[in-house]
Protein backbone atom coordinates (compact mmCIF):
# COMPACT_ATOMS: atom_id res chain seq x y z
CA UNK A 1 0.00 0.00 0.00
CA UNK A 2 0.98 3.60 -0.36
CA UNK A 3 1.32 4.20 3.36
CA UNK A 4 4.76 5.73 3.78
CA UNK A 5 4.48 6.05 7.58
CA UNK A 6 4.10 9.80 7.60
CA UNK A 7 1.97 11.44 10.24
CA UNK A 8 -0.92 13.50 8.93
CA UNK A 9 -2.44 15.99 11.33
CA UNK A 10 -5.96 17.03 10.44
CA UNK A 11 -7.49 19.92 12.34
CA UNK A 12 -11.22 20.29 12.88
CA UNK A 13 -11.73 23.03 10.27
CA UNK A 14 -9.90 21.01 7.60
CA UNK A 15 -12.02 17.99 8.43
CA UNK A 16 -15.23 20.01 8.25
CA UNK A 17 -14.21 21.24 4.78
CA UNK A 18 -14.06 17.63 3.61
CA UNK A 19 -17.62 16.78 4.65
CA UNK A 20 -20.34 17.21 2.03
CA UNK A 21 -24.10 16.84 2.17
CA UNK A 22 -25.17 14.50 -0.63
CA UNK A 23 -28.62 12.89 -0.76
CA UNK A 24 -29.27 14.44 2.63
CA UNK A 25 -26.38 12.58 4.26
CA UNK A 26 -23.07 13.82 5.62
CA UNK A 27 -20.37 12.07 3.61
CA UNK A 28 -16.68 12.20 2.87
CA UNK A 29 -15.33 11.59 -0.62
CA UNK A 30 -13.17 8.52 -0.99
CA UNK A 31 -10.03 10.45 -1.94
CA UNK A 32 -10.36 12.81 1.05
CA UNK A 33 -10.72 9.89 3.44
CA UNK A 34 -7.80 8.10 1.80
CA UNK A 35 -5.65 11.22 2.20
CA UNK A 36 -6.45 11.42 5.92
CA UNK A 37 -5.44 7.78 6.42
CA UNK A 38 -2.38 8.07 4.17
CA UNK A 39 -3.58 5.63 1.50
CA UNK A 40 -4.09 5.86 -2.22
CA UNK A 41 -7.80 6.07 -3.03
CA UNK A 42 -7.86 2.83 -4.98
CA UNK A 43 -6.37 0.93 -2.04
CA UNK A 44 -8.86 2.38 0.43
CA UNK A 45 -11.79 1.38 -1.79
CA UNK A 46 -10.25 -2.05 -2.39
CA UNK A 47 -9.81 -2.69 1.34
CA UNK A 48 -13.41 -1.71 2.01
CA UNK A 49 -14.59 -3.93 -0.84
CA UNK A 50 -12.63 -6.91 0.49
CA UNK A 51 -13.95 -6.36 4.04
CA UNK A 52 -17.45 -5.16 3.18
CA UNK A 53 -19.10 -7.60 5.60
CA UNK A 54 -17.54 -5.63 8.50
CA UNK A 55 -19.49 -2.48 7.64
CA UNK A 56 -23.19 -1.56 7.86
CA UNK A 57 -25.09 -1.73 4.56
CA UNK A 58 -25.40 2.06 4.38
CA UNK A 59 -21.77 2.79 5.26
CA UNK A 60 -20.95 3.84 1.69
CA UNK A 61 -22.49 4.44 -1.70
CA UNK A 62 -21.39 5.59 -5.12
CA UNK A 63 -22.31 8.78 -6.91
CA UNK A 64 -24.50 8.53 -9.98
CA UNK A 65 -23.03 9.81 -13.24
CA UNK A 66 -25.15 12.98 -12.94
CA UNK A 67 -24.04 13.62 -9.34
CA UNK A 68 -20.43 12.96 -10.33
CA UNK A 69 -20.58 15.42 -13.24
CA UNK A 70 -22.21 18.06 -11.04
CA UNK A 71 -19.59 17.66 -8.30
CA UNK A 72 -16.75 17.75 -10.81
CA UNK A 73 -18.06 20.98 -12.30
CA UNK A 74 -18.36 22.61 -8.87
CA UNK A 75 -15.27 21.41 -7.05
CA UNK A 76 -13.07 18.78 -8.56
CA UNK A 77 -12.12 19.74 -12.10
CA UNK A 78 -8.51 18.88 -12.81
CA UNK A 79 -6.15 19.83 -15.59
CA UNK A 80 -5.11 16.22 -16.28
CA UNK A 81 -8.55 14.94 -17.12
CA UNK A 82 -9.89 13.91 -13.73
CA UNK A 83 -11.06 10.59 -12.41
CA UNK A 84 -12.08 7.67 -14.56
CA UNK A 85 -14.30 6.02 -11.95
CA UNK A 86 -17.28 7.38 -10.06
CA UNK A 87 -16.51 8.60 -6.56
CA UNK A 88 -17.31 6.42 -3.54
CA UNK A 89 -18.81 8.23 -0.57
CA UNK A 90 -18.40 7.20 3.04
CA UNK A 91 -21.01 8.25 5.60
CA UNK A 92 -19.80 10.25 8.55
CA UNK A 93 -22.74 9.25 10.79
CA UNK A 94 -24.41 6.02 11.61
CA UNK A 95 -28.05 6.98 11.09
CA UNK A 96 -29.70 4.72 8.53
CA UNK A 97 -31.94 6.35 5.95
CA UNK A 98 -33.20 3.19 4.28
CA UNK A 99 -31.26 3.98 1.10
CA UNK A 100 -28.75 1.18 1.51
CA UNK A 101 -29.43 -0.62 -1.77
CA UNK A 102 -26.79 1.50 -3.46
CA UNK A 103 -23.97 0.49 -1.13
CA UNK A 104 -21.45 -2.16 -2.03
CA UNK A 105 -20.75 -0.82 -5.53
CA UNK A 106 -17.42 0.90 -5.01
Amino acid sequence: MANDNKIIIVDESTLKDKIYIIRGQQVMLDFDLAEIYGYETRYLNLQVKHNINRFPDDFMFQLTKEEFDNLMLKNLTSSYGGRRKLICLYRTGSVSTGNSSEGRTC
